[in-house]
């Protein structure tokens, strides 16, 4: 008998662009069913492996399913206790983007009748609140265009699942548009000096030397990243022993400008010693943070 397949799932809310995720697994080689009732799923990957002739499979399932969504984590624990490599990708987006992205398009929503697309959101994440949980990787799409989902997808599915290490990204953030959903960790830096109140500083990012000098010259800043150091030194090997591919470390500010992009510059800086770091900036180029 062949190699087991591997088996990709992508999941997550209406409009959070499982679509376009599937399609990027089709470019990438993967044989892909959308809309797959997941009690089907070993049968078909039997088919697939007696076969012998498909290496990669990308199965998309949502609540259009409806009761046949039931048990969706249980066909997964099975696919896996049969030996088969289960990723699970898990997209979410916020309820007004959600919102507008279906006002736009026109399309109803699977749990829509009546049009109430907000209480329709709701009842969606409900139902898929066990694949979320159960998911190796939760992608906010929120800020994506579909040129970012596509390139966040392929370095995710493009790496070699047989390396110890995960990836961790330091993402930083502003708390006034909101705590990105797909965070694992998240760290308050407002109590941070913030050169918001200088002027020379306001305008530039915590990118620019200034800027970065001002904020990690701070005694506070000094203690707090010794302090998350030993922290993440403590916890990154406990996840990355639990198989988690993806880690995200968010820190946040006021306005995602100044303070999260300083300290998460050098935070990725310092991790990328002994892991494999992406650093990532939601809201420095916000105007008016």
């Amino acid at each position: 008998m062949s190699e087991r397949p591997h088996i990709v799932v992508v999941t997550g809310l209406s409009g959070a662009g499982r679509s376009t995720a599937l399609r990027v697994l089709e470019d990438a080689g993967f044989f892909c069913v959308d809309n797959l009732p997941p009690g089907l799923a070993p049968a078909l990957i039997d088919l697939v492996d007696r076969e012998g002739k498909l290496e990669r499979i990308g199965l998309g399932i949502d609540v259009r399913t409806g009761a046949f969504l039931s048990g969706a984590e249980e066909t997964l624990s099975e696919l896996e206790a049969l030996g088969h490599r289960v990723q699970v990708i898990f997209l979410d987006c916020a309820d007004d983007v959600l919102v507008r992205r279906f006002s736009e398009t026109r399309r109803p929503h699977a749990l829509s009748r009546t049009g109430d697309l907000h209480g329709a959101i709701s009842r969606e994440r409900e139902r898929l609140a066990g694949l979320r949980a159960r998911a190796d990787i939760v992608i906010d799409t929120t800020e994506f265009s579909v040129h970012d989902l596509r390139h966040h997808l392929i370095d995710y599915i493009g790496r070699d699942p047989n390396r110890p290490s995960m990836v961790v990204r330091v993402l930083s953030f502003g708390f006034k548009y909101g705590v990105p959903v797909d965070a694992d960790l998240v760290f308050d830096l407002r109590f941070l000096p913030n050169p918001h109140f200088v002027d020379a500083l306001r305008p530039k990012t915590g990118m620019d030397a200034e800027v970065s000098d001002y904020v990690m010259n701070a005694p506070e800043t000094q203690k707090l990243l010794g302090h998350l150091r030993s922290l993440l030194d403590y916890v990154l090997p406990h996840y990355a022993r639990e198989g988690k591919a993806y880690l995200t470390i968010a820190l946040g500010c006021t306005g995602g400008r100044h303070r999260s992009v300083a300290m998460a510059e050098e935070l990725g800086r310092q991790l990328g010693d002994h892991h494999e770091v992406v650093v990532s900036h939601r809201d420095a180029q916000r105007a008016g943070s």
